[in-house]
């Protein structure tokens, strides 16, 4: 069996002690970063690891890269291996935010040609409300190789400065509308958005239990927004490349694969005060 995008809980109740899958918590808190390792300790799923967006989902910052620049391959690879991920391995992606960080996780395997991946259907509180049980046993694994081989999903902000005059794929953000125009931005120094874009907020594509809604849904209305462009040529932002992926999952649910993925995001493109910004705006403390 080989999952590549949604599971539910009761599918992946049923392999939690299987070799071939492997489970993550990607729990996280943008105002509180050491928020999702302190829940993992309260209580995971049996047999969950534990990935940090900023440790280990993410690679170092140097005030021009964004705020959540992508990993080093080989490194990311080399915590999968320690985890016991191979190339027949099942992965698993959970949160508590309706899949905003475990769809990071979901889109970096993509990334590195591992199909065998998908996030949990309504994260860890869907698990809680089927009355499966949580453990605060930390999980062993045997070591294993996990082959890199990136495929060619990501866009840069060179790529996005040569789009603006070429329009060869279209933009779209996945911020709330709000930061979108430029208002109540207390993560970046900027306010605003990247001239062209249109905007998609990554929770639009949740029902009201935080579960994914029906791809027929999805595809239509991301249909609309890709204003005539093809999966192909759709590049997806965000913030920081994070939620940005939380799309790019829903695009695959919905039948529409192949967009890419500007892993600086805003927070790189607004990093240079020279870029072309629409609803400049300084930020509001946060």
């Amino acid at each position: 069996m080989s999952c590549r995008t949604l599971v539910d809980s009761t599918l992946l109740a049923n392999h939690v002690q299987d070799a071939d899958w492997r489970i993550f918590d990607c729990r996280h808190l943008l105002s509180d970063p050491a928020a999702g390792r302190r829940a993992y300790i309260a209580g995971h799923l049996p047999g969950a690891f534990f990935l940090h967006l900023d440790d280990d989902l993410s690679g170092p910052t140097n005030g021009r890269n964004g705020r959540h620049p992508l990993p080093d391959p080989q490194r990311f690879a080399d915590k999968l291996g320690a985890a016991g991920v191979a190339a027949a391995t099942q992965v698993v992606a959970y949160d508590d935010a309706g899949g905003a960080f475990a769809a990071r996780l979901w889109w970096l395997l993509r990334w590195l040609d591992h199909d065998r991946v998908a996030v949990l259907d309504g994260g860890i509180a869907a698990w809680l409300a089927d009355g499966r049980p949580l453990t605060t046993e930390l999980p062993r694994a045997q070591p294993a190789t996990f082959a890199v081989q990136r495929r060619d999903w990501v866009v840069g902000t060179d790529d996005v400065l040569a789009n603006l005059q070429r329009q060869q794929f279209r933009l779209i953000d996945a911020r709330g509308a709000d930061r979108f125009r430029g208002e109540n931005e207390n993560l970046d120094p900027v306010g605003g958005h990247i001239p062209g874009a249109g905007n998609r907020f990554f929770r639009d594509n949740l029902d009201a239990d935080g579960r994914f809604r029906p791809a027929a849904d999805l595809r239509r209305e991301f249909t609309e927004v890709l204003a005539g462009f093809a999966p192909r040529a759709v590049v997806m932002s965000c913030g920081s490349g994070v939620t940005a992926c939380h799309n790019l999952l829903a695009m695959e649910i919905a039948g529409l694969p192949g967009a890419r993925l500007y892993a600086g995001s805003w927070s790189e493109w607004c990093s240079d005060a020279a870029r072309p910004m629409a609803c400049r705006t300084p930020a509001v403390a946060g």
